[in-house]
């Protein structure tokens, strides 16, 4: 079996080696963020808005560095890590940022590090699930709406534990509410609901990742002259719904069938899922 390798640092290091140290404050606190990408056909998907958004996010964790985070930096590693690993074409990539000081709840400094994983994915283009999601909405545990809410940070209890609820009701996807108890989020993915003949998707102000999927979906929509509404969302429209579907960066889009006794369609779904594939 061929060995494994990460990228940390910009060094390549065997997957099942050791590269963090127990004062690591990622580990310790969850001091960092991540980005999960998609290259499909050789091409890694949406670079630009990963780069985006990981910038951001440092900025927003006042980590140093952000700028080094770039669209080519993310092209020029992961192409790296592909050729090492002998990943071809269809490849998920995960990259996690930390905060690289030693310290104790306040760090000594702001310098960041690294690590970069790949693994090879089956499918080549984004396919549309053939059967649909079971959902429920997780409310044991509820996402707090500030600044640092629209960004992947490595604090993730929060989707630990909708994991966990989603497994013991043996689900597909847990739907989780924020702090004012409006639909938010899915464990990993993004939320849109079409209500009467309109989609609609939580507003980043309801304190929704702010998903490259999703930024993808709602440009793509506006090009083909298709309505999509940012807002408030209250969970009761899910008994009301025509169409429930979720997406992320890795996956595309995935159309939901069932909450409780409801069912859905997923003809507008389809719809965006041909015009995802044909970017």
């Amino acid at each position: 079996m061929q060995q494994g390798y990460i990228l940390h640092n910009d060094e390549f290091v065997a997957v099942n080696q050791p590269v963090l140290e127990a004062k690591n404050r990622g580990f310790r606190y969850g001091d960092g963020l991540f980005e999960s990408m998609r290259m499909s056909a050789g091409k890694l998907r949406f670079p630009e808005l990963h780069a985006d958004r990981l910038q951001a996010g440092m900025n927003a964790l006042k980590m140093d560095g952000g700028i080094l985070f770039d669209t080519y930096f993310l092209k020029q590693k992961a192409a790296e890590l592909c050729k090492k690993n002998k990943l071809k074409d269809n490849v998920r990539f995960r990259l996690s940022v930390y905060r690289d000081s030693d310290g104790l709840y306040t760090p000594d400094g702001n310098k960041s590090g690294y690590i970069m994983e790949a693994s090879a994915m089956e499918e080549q283009s984004y396919e549309l699930n053939r059967k649909g999601l079971i959902i429920d909405v997780y409310d044991e545990i509820v996402k707090p709406v500030n600044k640092l809410s629209n960004y992947k940070t490595s604090n993730s209890l929060l989707y630990v534990m909708a994991g966990i609820y989603k497994k013991q009701h043996r689900l597909d996807e847990a739907f989780i509410l924020n702090q004012h108890g409006f639909l938010c989020e899915s464990i990993s993915s993004n939320v849109f609901v079409v209500y009467d003949k309109q989609i609609y998707t939580p507003a980043l102000s309801e304190g929704c990742i702010a998903g490259v999927m999703r930024n993808v979906v709602m440009r793509m929509a506006k090009s083909n002259d298709i309505s999509i509404i940012e807002a408030q969302i209250n969970p009761e429209v899910l008994n009301e719904a025509e169409e429930v579907f979720v997406t992320n960066a890795t996956s595309g889009i995935r159309w939901v069938m069932g909450y409780g006794k409801k069912r859905y369609f997923n003809e507008v779904t389809k719809s965006l899922g041909t015009l995802l594939n044909a970017l």
